[in-house]
């Protein structure tokens, strides 16, 4: 799962932490791998006409194929560097995100009156996940496939009940 409960504190063991993450397909070494592997393959044809003009014609065009790959994926590296920390203590509640580019968001609620609430459809994603009870409803873990978002409401629920209790 690309969330966890973090350990409690060793001072405080009413405060819950919770960390979410995009899932990542691709490791790096995987990407290395990646690159590698389509480099080698792009290359292998240009065995053919090495030491022609034709060469020459070609070369660039692979160079840019495999440049084109290598963008793309450093890319959505960096679109996927988000973050969610959620912090659970008997008097606060508080979702703290950090985006792509250094964006940043918080979203503090008393927890006696925040409500998980999973919306099936009219979401921007199935089983939209948000919590409602502070200034604004905010949304949690929308980078979560839907399975994921289902248990997460339940740990959720769980949570905010052995705190309210």
């Amino acid at each position: 799962m690309p969330y966890q409960w973090l350990p409690p504190d060793l001072t405080d063991s009413d405060t819950r932490h919770l960390r979410l993450w995009p899932y990542r397909s691709l490791p790096r070494q995987g990407f290395v791998w990646f690159i590698g592997g389509t480099s080698a393959l792009i290359a292998l044809p240009l065995l053919t006409v090495l030491g022609s003009p034709v060469l020459w014609g070609l070369l660039p065009f692979l160079v840019l194929a495999v440049a084109g790959v290598w963008w793309a994926l450093q890319r959505s590296y960096r679109d996927a560097e988000i973050v969610e920390d959620l912090t659970l203590t008997p008097a606060l509640i508080t979702l703290t995100r950090q985006g792509p580019r250094k964006t940043h968001a918080e979203w503090q609620a008393n927890p006696h009156w925040v409500r998980v609430e999973m919306h099936k459809t009219g979401g921007p994603v199935p089983q939209y996940l948000t919590l409602h009870g502070g200034p604004r409803p905010v949304e949690i873990g929308a980078f979560l496939s839907e399975d994921e978002r289902v248990s997460l409401s339940a740990e959720l629920r769980a949570a905010l009940a052995g705190h309210k209790g």
